[in-house]
């Protein structure tokens, strides 16, 4: 979503992640991305990951499910686009035409002001990034080719890995050109 943010912000949305993660992880990881939107904490997901049913009950980590819901001017929930879990995500696609079917007026989004940056133990460096989803997605096509009947759920996840890799070249890029 932090590529398409214009586009977001143009159909009248903000965007806002929440997560377990400490404000420092979370800080560490709009740095490392240099996402133009604010990742907020909700380590004991009692203020949002709970009280909207995203808390993944399968994970001993007590992390979410990866989640987007569109709430209106109003307060209200007016879409909700829950994945089964972290490897499966939302296309951007499909939230966007959500919401823009709300008929919302173009906002805009001030840069967050990020915190202390205080990567936690398992962050994966910035510069290791695109060599993992290069890995993942030969490894994902490889798995599909022995199990045909993963091939559809093979390709999405490949897709996801290529927007991730793409994104990960256009901060590379940002941070380079900023010196």
């Amino acid at each position: 979503m932090a590529q398409g943010h214009p586009d977001f912000t143009n159909a009248g949305g903000r965007i806002v992640g929440i997560s377990v993660d400490s404000p420092g992880q979370n800080a560490a990881m709009v740095e490392k991305l240099g996402l133009p939107f604010p990742l907020l904490s909700d380590p004991e997901r009692t203020g949002a990951i709970e009280p909207y049913g995203v808390a993944d009950p399968r994970d001993e980590r007590n992390i979410a499910l990866p989640t987007v819901v569109l709430v209106g001017p109003d307060g209200e929930e007016k879409a909700r686009f829950t994945s089964r879990d972290f490897a499966d995500r939302p296309s951007e696609d499909e939230v966007l035409t959500a919401l823009r079917s709300l008929g919302l007026p173009p906002v805009e989004q001030v840069s967050p002001e990020v915190g202390e940056a205080r990567p936690g133990p398992n962050a994966m460096p910035f510069q290791h990034l695109l060599p993992y989803y290069r890995g993942a997605r030969f490894a994902v096509i490889a798995m599909a080719g022995r199990h045909p009947e993963t091939r559809d759920e093979a390709d999405e996840y490949v897709a996801l890995l290529d927007r991730y890799t793409e994104a990960a070249k256009q901060a590379y890029r940002a941070k380079r050109d900023a010196g």
